[in-house]
């Protein structure tokens, strides 16, 4: 191939290869369609390589046919010598073809091409995504995936399911179209009860939409969460579907949890003792700190705090974690120890906390670099209790007594 003389105006300017898919820029030079999108996603400034002129990053690139065919022939014409024929390049998703797509989707023979089409689309590359998002691929979705729920229909949802998270954005049409929408709260729930295979991925798929849709709902829909919604959340916890989806779940408690009457409805569930049951795993440490994040919510209350102290390992796990994790969840930490302490001090919980090395770990909070904020109330902690725990070899009356630093 050396010795062939290659038309210059056949090579890439960013490449210097052959171009398989010429696409000319709007500042009139002609690049391989890869170069040039790979140079305007990495480039520090979006300028043309070779006019140094401004080039937007989502510039439209027009298809150069005529140059291609050009390189295809001179390609044929040269297959003695070894060179290869370029192929002819898919032309790029389009709006057009998109929204038939979706039309089909309500067409029975043609639903589940459609779906497949479409999940083939959205996960070959990011153009593609970007183009199913313009035009409105996920309403589409979840039109589809009520669709399927009142017709107890579960062919397609696990397509249906990853399209949407995938498509999905806090546009105001999508934000519109969910944030009171009651039908499709209960389609995922549908989803979470049935049994689709693949479990695993409709499940995690299931409950990441459930995330995205309530963090976008309306105050009105998430005081207005039953109890059903509660029951299958804290069953699709306990399942431990994956540690995906155990974060998605974690987010959605969280989300609801100070809306109406929702800390109840989950303390109700029994989720306080799962969420210690799934601290025991030891999970990864985003995992740990919305758990502490969940659990310092429920012990905010009288029956979360009981649940918490019923199980043999709450306390413990509690100041277990104090100073191993992260700042923030050493607040949280606290601030369930500061609520036992304040509203549920036994002499047999403070004799535990005593116990399981969680009247210690206050101790070394005030020792250790930590923020002046959390030796505050460690030392508030402390204090309230000093007459039951002074014997105790591990507190010194100077740390109850100096002033914060």
């Amino acid at each position: 191939m050396d010795e062939i003389e290659i038309p210059q105006y056949f090579i890439c300017p960013i490449s210097l290869q052959i171009m398989k898919d010429p696409v000319t820029a709007t500042t009139g030079i002609t690049y391989d369609r890869e170069s040039i999108e790979h140079w305007l996603l990495t480039a520090e400034e979006s300028l043309c390589p070779v006019t140094k002129q401004p080039l937007p990053r989502d510039s439209d690139m027009t298809p150069n046919h005529t140059l291609r065919r050009l390189i295809q022939s001179w390609c044929t014409a040269n297959a003695i010598h070894g060179i290869d024929r370029i192929p002819t390049p898919k032309c790029p998703l389009s709006m057009t073809r998109v929204l038939k797509l979706h039309r089909e989707l309500n067409v029975p023979h043609l639903s589940l091409k459609s779906l497949n089409t479409l999940d083939f689309l959205v996960n070959e590359n990011g153009k593609n995504k970007k183009c199913m998002i313009e035009s409105g691929t996920a309403k589409a979705m979840i039109l589809f995936i009520i669709k399927c729920f009142k017709e107890g229909r579960t062919m397609g949802i696990e397509q249906g399911l990853r399209i949407l998270h995938i498509t999905w954005t806090p546009l105001l049409e999508n934000k519109q179209l969910v944030k009171d929408n009651v039908d499709f709260i209960e389609s995922i729930l549908w989803v979470l009860k049935c049994k689709i295979h693949p479990h695993i991925h409709v499940k995690t798929n299931a409950v990441l939409v459930l995330k995205q849709v309530i963090e976008v709902a309306s105050s009105s829909l998430l005081e207005r969460l039953n109890r059903d919604f509660f029951k299958e959340i804290a069953k699709a916890l306990r399942e431990t579907i994956s540690q995906q989806a155990i974060k998605a779940i974690l987010h959605v408690l969280i989300e609801v949890c100070p809306w109406g009457r929702n800390k109840m409805k989950i303390i109700e569930e029994g989720v306080v003792l799962e969420l210690i049951e799934l601290e025991l795993t030891f999970p990864e440490k985003s995992v740990t700190e919305l758990i502490f994040c969940l659990l310092a919510h429920l012990c905010s209350c009288a029956d979360g705090r009981a649940q918490l102290l019923k199980h043999s390992g709450g306390i413990a796990v509690v100041a277990k974690r104090t100073l191993r994790v992260s700042p923030a969840t050493d607040e949280q930490t606290l601030q369930i120890l500061r609520s036992i302490a304040r509203f549920s001090a036994t002499n047999e919980v403070l004799a535990e906390m005593l116990i399981v090395g969680g009247v210690a770990k206050l101790c070394m909070v005030l020792q250790a670099n930590s923020a002046t904020y959390l030796k505050k109330k460690a030392r508030e902690i402390l204090r309230l209790h000093s007459n039951v725990w002074n014997n105790s070899p591990c507190i010194d009356v100077y740390l109850l007594t100096r002033d914060a630093r």
